[in-house]
């Protein structure tokens, strides 16, 4: 049985991996790592142990590594593409110095280590369309920049001292459980909110803007899966491409309206999203990564949008 110790537990992603860790190996068996402040709630607190987890304190590392026996470390501890930008040094910091105090940790005590990548490591000069899993990345966002160094670092850790590193890169991540925090494909967590409230959205990216997403049960999906996955099929590690569905704004505002008829949608551009958004990918290629460890998502857009609906208010208390 895995020992698991989850680094931003009580992130956007983390929160809800966490829970899906507890279901698959056991609540006593995960650890939920929290900064101050920051501290787990509810179902998250009671379903587990947790501790204080700073990324950039590799003594604080080590000591619940060694205090719950962790074999697996799921580095989740990251400043998100806009915040990133607004605040570059704390981005690093976090990203890479962070990364490097769990690498180490990881190499004393044996641990495997999952450190997500994003579609943000691909930059203008990457292709867009399919873009392959070995390909161009010159990202001009800190975010990028973190995200390709991290993927080398622990390509490293793997190819000099044989800790076995393994990631994906995230597309947009869209979920009914926890709320945007920062991303440049927040707005298709955003428009669903307002669609549900009655309320109309005003769209940040421009029309015909086209980013790969996922929802979330895949994304946590696969986050297990790769951990799980056979070690002599990898020819890859860090990062794999994973894609489950890409679309541009006007698109899953139509698709909304197929359940809401009376959702409206305007725009109102913001300029640091829109460059941003402007040098990722339209649509990835995950060949890599459904013939090395049978990646296969199970959700489109439509499904998502079903599920979306149905389940959002439920949580906002609109239903009452």
């Amino acid at each position: 049985m895995k020992r698991i110790l989850i680094i931003g537990a009580t992130g956007q992603i983390g929160s809800e991996l966490t829970m899906a860790l507890r279901k698959q190996y056991g609540g006593e068996n995960v650890v939920a790592g929290h900064i101050v402040g920051c501290a787990p709630k509810g179902e998250l607190l009671e379903s587990g142990p947790f501790e204080v987890c700073d990324v950039t304190d590799s003594q604080m590392i080590a000591n619940i590594v060694k205090k719950y026996h962790i074999d697996t470390i799921y580095n989740l501890a990251a400043l998100l593409s806009v915040v990133a930008e607004s605040k570059p040094k704390l981005a690093w910091k976090i990203g890479i110095d962070g990364l490097w105090n769990v690498l180490e940790v990881a190499l004393e005590h044996g641990c495997a280590v999952f450190t997500p990548s994003s579609i943000g490591s691909f930059g203008p000069s990457t292709p867009h369309v399919m873009t392959p899993q070995d390909t161009i990345q010159r990202p001009r966002t800190m975010y990028g920049v973190t995200k390709v160094t991290t993927e080398l670092l622990s390509d490293y850790y793997f190819l000099k001292y044989g800790v076995d590193t393994r990631s994906v890169r995230f597309p947009g991540v869209i979920s009914n459980v926890t709320p945007p925090g920062g991303g440049t494909t927040d707005y298709a967590v955003d428009i669903y909110y307002s669609a549900v409230r009655g309320e109309k959205f005003t769209c940040p990216i421009k029309q015909g803007t086209l980013m790969d997403m996922i929802y979330m049960p895949d994304a946590l999906k696969a986050s297990i899966d790769i951990m799980e996955a056979d070690p002599s099929r990898l020819v890859h590690r860090n990062a794999f491409n994973i894609a489950s569905m890409s679309f541009a704004p006007e698109t899953i505002f139509e698709n909304i309206k197929k359940y809401k008829p009376d959702f409206e949608m305007d725009y109102a551009v913001e300029a640091l999203k829109q460059s941003i958004a402007d040098s990722w990918p339209d649509c990835l290629d995950d060949t890599c990564a459904r013939e090395e460890w049978d990646w296969k998502p199970e959700y489109d857009l439509d499904r998502m949008t079903q599920d979306m609906l149905e389940k959002l208010p439920i949580r906002l208390g609109l239903n009452k």
